[in-house]
């Protein structure tokens, strides 16, 4: 007994000293807590934890499908999502970029999650000047005075990743410097290994909702995202894939002044594409941009499968060029790209025409091939953001109301395991381009040129084109070349007549028309 209390009290003493000495060097060597992977572990756990014992015990005393329970349930989503979000901006860097994430799932997820965590794009953190100069000196090797002849210390923004500065060269040319964070590159993986073991503790506490997909994909695509010369290859090559379009403008990288952290480039002006009272001052008119910016994607998406996969309102400027009065459109941020296997393109390209035209066993069909199985119905829903109803008429066809962007959001919430089931179903490329579809839609609504016709014909144009090509890729005669070629000029001919009588009927010439043949009759 003696011998033992004796053990304790020596295993004590060593414990206190360890202890006391981890303090003191803490203390000494100024370490961030925060840079701890235990404390960022244990404020994860402790934040899982604390909102699955709410979901399991808040339901207990109410009745299932009362308004009581939708009412209760709507609060316990809400500050779920707010302690959520609080463990983003904690731990910052990763946590954030995944919190955008889930942000911008606006029809796959409880209007309480979305709308909670979309603050996340404007509480990224900021590092300090000596952190940023520190970064610069590591990479290039200089000082930032040898480098800019001027260098802005406040931010032009901050991201969850990266943040961006304003400077000049020694020849005058004015750039952006992204910088990446310092400590980013260091906590990502252990951070999505945090992740990961929390939401299969989830998935094991509730089997209905799996999560299992955002992991994997912040698991394959952060690695990417934190290489800036991966990033300048991208914007040298959208720039060249959609170089026809006079419209878009992709910032010149300077590829001396870049490295894995350092992405410098030329400096581009320009409003946010959702800031409407922008665009009113400078003349810019919202329906092009919109029209423009569906073009674009379509050509990235059915065309080329080379898809920008993070179309926030930060990431897209607009601006009228001085010279030559012509609005622009900027891309910016390319670190995030989803390249299209060439079979789940053409079946994509396939699913959209069918849905454009109402045709529901190529809905069927082309749904299953793409992984949705029987939640072929639901996959529709969440790809287009419609009802089953405006879905079975042919989304073309059937103009968006509020009451039914209201059901849509309803659904998300109701139908949250088997939109969680289907999303770990689909191809993992699929996700990326279901974001993507998100950021857009929220641009369109904003901007209040959701589902125009005109959107409709850039797709339908974009698939035409993308199927032709298919085809004659497997034509194995010249002649069969040319029957497609032929096919496929016909059917974009009829896409223009249309669109043409669309102008007119929406133009001053076809009100004017329509008026006289009633006056007529």
């Amino acid at each position: 007994m003696f011998s033992m209390a004796r053990r304790l009290v020596r295993i004590s003493s060593l414990a206190t000293v360890a202890f006391g000495a981890s303090g003191f060097f803490l203390y000494n060597t100024r370490v961030d807590l925060n840079d701890l992977s235990l404390v960022r572990f244990g404020r994860a756990a402790a934040t899982t934890a604390v909102i699955s014992y709410d979901y399991l015990t808040a339901f207990k005393e109410v009745e299932h499908g009362t308004e009581e329970y939708w009412a209760l349930k709507s609060k316990v989503h809400r500050r779920s999502a707010e302690r959520l979000r609080d463990l983003c901006c904690a731990n910052r860097g990763t946590f954030i970029k995944v919190g955008q994430h889930l942000g911008a799932l606006d029809y796959l997820l409880p209007e309480e999650y979305t709308s909670t965590l979309k603050v996340l794009h404007s509480r990224a953190p900021q590092s300090s000047m000596e952190e940023i100069q520190q970064v610069i000196r590591e990479d290039l090797g200089k000082e930032v005075s040898e480098l800019f002849a001027s260098f802005e210390e406040r931010p032009q923004g901050a991201a969850s990743l990266a943040q961006v500065h304003r400077a000049v060269l020694h020849d005058g040319r004015t750039v952006a410097v992204k910088v990446q964070h310092p400590k980013v590159q260091r906590q990502s993986s252990r951070d999505i290994m945090v992740m990961e073991v929390l939401v299969r503790a989830v998935h094991w506490l509730f089997p209905d909702f799996s999560f299992v997909w955002l992991v994997e994909e912040a698991k394959k695509n952060m690695p990417l995202e934190l290489d800036f010369l991966n990033e300048g290859r991208n914007a040298e090559r959208v720039a060249a894939m959609l170089g026809h379009f006079p419209f878009l403008k992709i910032p010149k990288i300077h590829w001396d002044l870049s490295t894995k952290r350092i992405l410098t480039m030329e400096f581009a002006e320009g409003g946010q594409v959702n800031d409407r009272d922008y665009m009113e001052k400078h003349s810019i008119n919202v329906n092009k941009i919109s029209e423009n910016l569906g073009k674009l994607y379509s050509e990235m998406i059915f065309v080329h499968g080379f898809v920008h996969c993070d179309p926030h309102p930060g990431n897209v400027l607009v601006h009228k060029c001085p010279q030559t009065k012509q609005t622009e459109i900027v891309l910016l941020d390319h670190g995030l790209y989803q390249v299209l296997e060439p079979d789940f393109r053409l079946n994509y390209c396939r699913l959209w025409q069918s849905l454009i035209n109402g045709d529901m066993s190529g809905v069927e069909r082309y749904s299953r091939r793409l992984g949705a199985g029987d939640l072929f119905p639901l996959f529709a829903c969440v790809l287009t953001a419609r009802s089953w109803t405006s879905v079975n008429a042919g989304i073309s066809s059937v103009p968006v109301t509020a009451s039914e962007d209201v059901e849509i959001r309803t659904n998300a919430s109701l139908y949250l395991p088997q939109i969680s089931d289907l999303l770990n179903r689909v191809p993992r490329q699929m996700l990326l381009l279901l974001k993507t579809n998100d950021l857009l839609r929220g641009i369109e609504t904003t901007l209040q040129t959701r589902a125009s016709s005109s959107s409709f014909i850039n797709v339908s144009r974009c698939c035409v084109r993308a199927v032709a090509r298919h085809k004659r890729s497997k034509a194995r005669s010249r002649r069969r070349r040319l029957q497609i070629t032929l096919d496929e000029s016909l059917s974009l001919c009829r896409l223009s007549v249309y669109e043409l009588l669309l102008w007119v009927k929406s133009s001053t010439l076809g009100l004017w028309l329509t008026a006289l043949l009633r006056l007529l009759q």
